[in-house]
């Protein structure tokens, strides 16, 4: 079966006008289409890179975050017994106690936003060995000292070294800005744990404990050492890349669900646009549609070069989109976590799937925009297409 594709390439440079113009629609559903894959990435990959693989978060079952979820002394008591968590240089567990409050930080205009304050113990950076103190130094737990993440610190003007940051009723001073390469923990400010636990009423309760194992291998007979106490049975612990994982999983559908919503609403434009681009196409090509008939090509073949002349123009503007879309990658933005109701700044990022799914649905769209101009093209007659010139 022969099929004329030299006559559509030709045509490309021939209707350049409009051939542009409905790469440019197609350019532009897969720019919105690929930047809410990368924005929902984005959320994912910057809370699961909080996590560390040794690292295993203790909270209450049922608990929606660690917001709501509360652990009282005596279970602390147990959860550090436990075996396998790994020893520091004095032989005390690598643990973090950790109670997590929510405070306003007021904007460079004038608003209020919602920031998370996290209280630590002194084992933090042995469990999250990537942190790094950027400016200044790390709190002194005895002192009423913060230090906070980088994009609080970018974001906030009172947040900046050697600032003042209100934790309940007393004011406390900005000595260091940490930085995590872009993880969750970017957008949170941490003190000691005791600090925060008086400043908000806390007693001895925290949100959450962090420890570390002897080896990440040793997840699972840890596990179950925790399973069989009784003690423990109202609460669960899982991998903190896990647990950061499953946080990021309401946000991150939330952007899925609003995105894909917009752009097949753009996507539906865009193959209406190209359908009556391929319309006029085959108007104005009646004559040659009937001089290719009359040379012997078939019904089938015209089918063909018409419906791959509209996919190969989606695919033009599907790559144009993604390249795009690319740039974005040297955007942060920051938006409400829906599970911690505070802020949290993120960056898009483009994955190999994004632009698999990208170049996918640029092809469907131009499938679903060429299909009906192509079969028309299809079943033109010879000698009226001839006689219509």
């Amino acid at each position: 079966m022969k099929i004329p594709f030299t006559y559509m390439i030709k045509n490309f440079k021939v209707r350049s006008v409009s051939t542009l113009i409905t790469i440019a629609g197609s350019a532009l559903v897969i720019f919105v289409f690929a930047a809410v894959l990368m924005l929902a990435h984005g959320v994912k990959q910057t809370l699961v890179s909080t996590g560390s693989p040794d690292n295993v978060v203790v909270v209450r079952q049922g608990a929606n975050g660690e917001i709501s979820s509360i652990v009282d002394g005596d279970t602390q008591n147990v959860v550090s017994a436990l075996p396998y968590i790994a020893k520091s240089a004095d032989g005390s567990p690598i643990i973090s106690y950790q109670p997590v409050v929510i405070i306003n930080l007021t904007t460079p205009d004038g608003g209020l936003n919602n920031v998370t304050v996290r209280g630590v113990s002194p084992d933090i950076l042995a469990l999250h060995p990537d942190v790094s103190i950027v400016q200044g130094r790390m709190f002194n737990p005895l002192l009423d000292e913060v230090v906070v993440g980088s994009s609080v610190a970018r974001r906030y003007p009172d947040a900046r070294l050697g600032g003042s940051i209100k934790l309940g009723t007393s004011s406390y001073r900005v000595v260091g800005v940490f930085d995590d390469h872009g993880s969750g923990f970017d957008s949170e400010i941490w003190s000691d744990t005791h600090q925060i636990q008086r400043e908000f009423h806390r007693g001895n309760y925290v949100s959450s404990i962090t420890l570390k194992l002897d080896n990440h291998s040793d997840y699972h007979t840890f596990k179950s050492a925790f399973s069989r106490d009784k003690r423990l049975s109202e609460f669960e612990a899982k991998p903190e890349e896990e647990y950061f994982a499953e946080q990021s999983e309401n946000l991150a559908t939330f952007i899925r669900i609003l995105g894909i919503f917009v752009t097949v609403i753009f996507s539906i434009g865009a193959a209406i646009g190209a359908m009556i681009t391929m319309y006029a196409e085959v108007a104005n090509r009646t004559v040659e549609i009937g001089t290719l008939r009359a040379l012997g090509f078939s019904r089938r073949s015209i089918l063909i070069v018409f419906l791959v002349e509209a996919v190969l123009i989606s695919l033009s503007g599907g790559f144009i989109g993604m390249i795009l879309a690319s740039l974005l990658q040297l955007v942060s933005i920051t938006t409400l976590n829906y599970t911690s109701f505070s802020d949290l700044t993120f960056s898009f990022v483009l994955s190999p799937s994004i632009i698999v799914s990208s170049i996918v649905f640029a092809v469907i769209m131009g499938f679903f925009g060429g299909g009906l101009p192509a079969a028309r093209a299809a079943r033109l007659n010879i000698v009226n297409a001839l006689r219509a010139g």
